[in-house]
């Protein structure tokens, strides 16, 4: 194995060129009464950054990362940064958790204890998993992907080769969402003997066509699907055309950066406008100082680009065992007989509670879920 020991430490000159960025950042106008209708809302956003630079503590923030196992491995040259907590149960199973944008490992912490040592929470250590976490290539602290073509397709190969060369497991467990479940969906498309089974959350209305007898749940998914993308989609289409343009002023400004992603977290979650329902300051300041410390909004938001235009993708119905969790206040939830069109649907469940971060938001019933799926899966 390459893997090397790894533990999240940032110069302290990083973190006071971050506090001097956001003391001089200039701030936009807002008409009166502008609430978050025209996109992220002035006065919560100077709230935020106020306490970035005064009151955040970076550093109990490393401490609890450091909690956990963190690696560094080389997968065909390429640097990616995981991490691996072993099951504490007689034979736990391997499981890789994926995120999407605008996350990164960090959404993962809560349920991590819940899957790796689910007897120390009120579970059955039967039910135990060797937990895999890694930060997707151009995320966090893997490496930015320097040359063209690192789409989803590529990425679930370098997981397989992570998986299997690097940490030694024949088969394996994968649970995605977002950017992640598509990865998941090319990890069984394309090493299905390897795969034991897949869970995903989210939305998947992008196929390769539409079906002509469409249910009555699926034709209103359709429009739902629709009806998101002209009032949200806009993030995802300057994304995936012009990433590089975009990028200049993300990179630049940490207010900026903290408007572009904040705006997501409190539209996509399950907490009714108010963003802090779902998320502390300190949760999504992280998430926030992680993009802004690696400089890797550039390289995330290329995902789409590569992504939109890759070739090398797999289609096709998903052979291996599924199960999808859907969570009430994400985009625009799938119905059951949409996922059972592309997936060998296995479990549907939907939460009673959850957005889009449903790891993050609600991780006892997300791992309840896992474990109540994995149960029933051959090994």
């Amino acid at each position: 194995m390459a893997l090397e020991p790894f533990a999240v430490s940032l110069p302290q000159e990083t973190l006071d060129d971050l506090r001097e960025r956001l003391a001089r950042t200039r701030w936009p106008d807002e008409v009166r009464d502008a609430g978050w209708d025209y996109g992220t809302n002035l006065a919560y956003l100077k709230e935020l950054v106020g306490y970035w630079t005064n009151g955040f503590d970076w550093r109990a923030q490393e401490r609890a990362m450091n909690r956990y196992s963190h690696y560094r491995a080389k997968v065909d040259g390429f640097g990616i940064h995981l991490i691996r907590e072993p099951g504490k149960g007689r034979d736990p199973l391997p499981l890789i958790i994926l995120h999407g944008w605008p996350a990164c490992f960090l959404q993962m912490l809560p349920i991590i204890p819940l899957l790796a040592d689910p007897a120390g929470y009120g579970g059955n250590a039967a039910d135990s998993f060797d937990v895999v976490v890694p930060d997707l290539p151009g995320y966090g602290f893997s490496d930015r992907p320097r040359e063209k073509g690192m789409t989803v397709a590529k990425i679930a190969d370098l997981f397989h080769r992570l998986m299997t060369s690097e940490l030694g497991y024949r088969r394996f467990a994968v649970r995605g969402s977002d950017i992640g479940a598509g990865v998941a969906v090319q990890l069984a498309l394309r090493h299905p003997d390897s795969v034991i089974g897949l869970h995903l959350s989210g939305t998947n209305p992008s196929v390769p066509f539409v079906p002509p007898d469409l249910t009555p749940a699926e034709e209103q998914f359709i429009r739902d699907a629709e009806n998101w993308r002209n009032a949200e989609s806009g993030y995802a289409q300057e994304q995936a055309t012009k990433p590089q343009t975009l990028a200049f002023g993300l990179s630049d400004s940490p207010a900026g950066l903290s408007a572009w992603i904040v705006e997501k977290y409190r539209a996509w979650s399950d907490c009714d406008g108010d963003v802090e329902r779902r998320f502390s300051k300190d949760e999504l300041l992280a998430i926030l100082t992680v993009y802004w410390v690696t400089g890797t909004i550039a390289s995330s938001i290329r995902l789409y680009y590569e992504s939109t235009h890759d070739q090398a993708a797999s289609w096709g119905r998903v052979k291996v065992p599924t199960a999808m969790a859907m969570l009430p206040k994400d985009m625009f939830p799938t119905p059951r007989e949409w996922a059972g069109r592309w997936v060998d649907l296995q479990r549907f469940t939907v939460l009673p509670r959850g957005g889009h971060f449903g790891e993050m938001e609600e991780p006892e019933l997300l791992a309840e879920d896992i474990r109540a799926f994995f149960r029933t899966v051959p090994r």
